[in-house]
This record gives C-alpha cells, structure tokens and sequence, in this order.
C-alpha cells in the first residue's frame, strides 16, 4: 500500500511540475489597449515611455472599466486564471504614482505572473469635474502593468511546488502514523 502511494504522489507531482511550468512559459499579454471611446491622456507622468503607465480619460464606470480590463489581460493563449483585488484609494499614491488622485484602486492578477493595476478618479464635487481638451470625462483612469521575467517566475513556481510536496508527505505520514496507532490499540 505505501508503493502505490508512493508511485501516485510522484505522479502527480510530475504533473503538478509540468502544469506549473507549461503555465509559467506561456506568453505575458501586451500592455493593455486603451477602452474604446476613450483618450489618452499626455499630461506629464500620465504616460512614459517605459510602458509600465498610462492614463485615459474615458465615461466608462468602475465596473466597467475594470471588466474591460479584466477580459483584456485574460485573453491568451490558455485561459489563465485572474483574480482581482480591491486597495484603498490612498494606496494609489504609493502604488501608481506618487500625487495620483484616486476614488478606487484594484490590481488584476495573473498569481506567479504579472499583474494590471486600475485606478479610477471619478470626481465627486464640481470643482474636480474632469474636462480635457474641452470634452467633460467621467473619470480619468491611470494603468499600470507589472510583468515579471519568467527567468523569476520558475524558480518561485518550483520553490512553491516543491513545498506543497514536501508538506503533502508530512501530512500523508502523520495521517498513516495516527491510523496506524489508532488500529494498533484494539
């Protein structure tokens, strides 16, 4: 019975390793396109040339806004899985781009892979009413995308794989170690 036990959690820790590292070598998407109807904005830090921000004046909703993203950064060429995390708003300060104004702040996330950052200013009083060159905006939204190199990411993945395996062992032998004592009694 420990042999076949064996043999099975070495399986599926060849699975486990090959699905892991078939996830990790799959392209990163680009950096997302603007949503449609909207205009960038190239107001100073609004944009760099590194690609890593940009910002859009657009009358999209939060929720719009950030499902656009969402489907944007999903699409691949395996259906990777997102996950999506809400920040307070005066994180974007630290997390975007210090003097940022921000009504909300989530991060989309490919875990062990990149990430998209959206932060939305929807102005609340008048006086912050969002008007660029003339045209009145909902709000303005600021992106930014964080990848990774996969030259990182295997090493994490494998360290990661390699810690489920070890405490998986350690589960299985303390379980049979308390079966095994619990038969021996009677």
């Amino acid at each position: 019975m420990r042999s076949f036990f064996m043999v099975f959690s070495r399986v599926c820790a060849g699975i486990l390793i090959f699905a892991s590292f078939v996830y990790l070598v799959v392209p990163s998407p680009s950096f997302p396109q603007q949503p449609p109807d909207s205009v960038q904005s190239i107001e100073t830090g609004d944009s760099e040339v590194t690609q890593v921000r940009r910002a859009y004046f657009t009358n999209y909703s939060r929720a719009q806004a950030l499902q656009y993203y969402q489907d944007k950064i999903r699409t691949g060429i395996l259906p990777v899985p997102t996950y999506r995390l809400n920040y307070p708003p005066e994180d974007a300060q630290m997390m975007i781009r210090d003097q940022t104004r921000s009504t909300f702040l989530e991060e989309i996330v490919h875990p062990f892979r990149e990430s998209v950052f959206v932060n939305g200013f929807e102005p609340k009083v008048a006086k912050d009413a969002i008007n660029y060159r003339g045209i009145p905006y909902r709000q303005k939204i600021t992106i930014k995308y964080n990848s990774s190199s996969i030259f990182l990411r295997i090493p994490i993945i494998l360290l990661a794989v390699v810690l489920f395996l070890v405490i998986s062992r350690e589960i299985f032998r303390t379980t049979m170690r308390l079966i095994q004592g619990c038969f021996c009694r009677y």
